[in-house]
């Protein structure tokens, strides 16, 4: 943990709201980001986002310095996307929304812009197959490097089971992916290779 954000928290936790408003300034994108890729909604993902950092605040005394921040921060998270997906019928982006700005690659052109925004409906789609748990677990490994004990610790498994649902969403995505993608096209090119009477 950098010197200056130990000191940030130590000041948060000693009721400085000033402080606070640092670390969301700190942690707002990659929380926003989780909870756009958990509820695959931009209006869900800034509530959740929110919802995080108040629970963040009321619970601030209780975070443990011997742990990443953005750990702690990303499980609150993670855990309130899930309750929340519980609660409601999981719902595909919508391909023609506008992605959200901390999404897209700074700098890209219009033509990069609109590919990455596909690309990312399509992955936030593949996602959606998920069950929420399965969704946690693969956000945490895949887009924050989360190690199998700290997903286990997060998400209140055991590390095999952590491993088990890993391998079983992997599977489940390839799944989706090759009957979305590519039996599609393996059937679009044995149509062009037929020959014509």
């Amino acid at each position: 943990m950098p010197h200056d954000e130990a000191n940030i928290i130590s000041q948060a936790q000693a009721g400085d709201h000033q402080a606070f408003a640092q670390l969301v300034e700190l942690y707002e994108r990659p929380v926003y980001s989780l909870c756009y890729r958990m509820l695959g909604n931009p209006h869900a993902a800034e509530d959740a986002a929110q919802e995080a950092f108040i629970r963040a605040f009321k619970a601030i005394q209780r975070y443990d310095p011997e742990r990443k921040f953005i750990t702690w921060l990303l499980s609150i998270a993670s855990n309130y996307c899930i309750d929340q997906h519980r609660k409601r019928r999981p719902t595909l982006v919508d391909v023609e929304a506008v992605a959200p700005g901390d999404l897209v690659a700074e700098g890209a052109s219009v033509e990069g812009q609109l590919l990455q925004h596909e690309q990312e409906a399509e992955m936030q789609a593949m996602l959606d197959t998920l069950n929420s748990t399965d969704r946690a677990a693969v956000i945490l490994h895949y887009w924050y490097q989360f190690s199998y004990t700290e997903i286990a610790d997060q998400l209140s498994l055991t590390e095999s089971a952590v491993k088990s649902r890993l391998h079983r969403a992997r599977r489940s995505l390839a799944e989706v992916y090759e009957t979305k993608y590519q039996r599609p096209r393996a059937v679009e090119r044995r149509q062009h290779e037929s020959p014509v009477f």
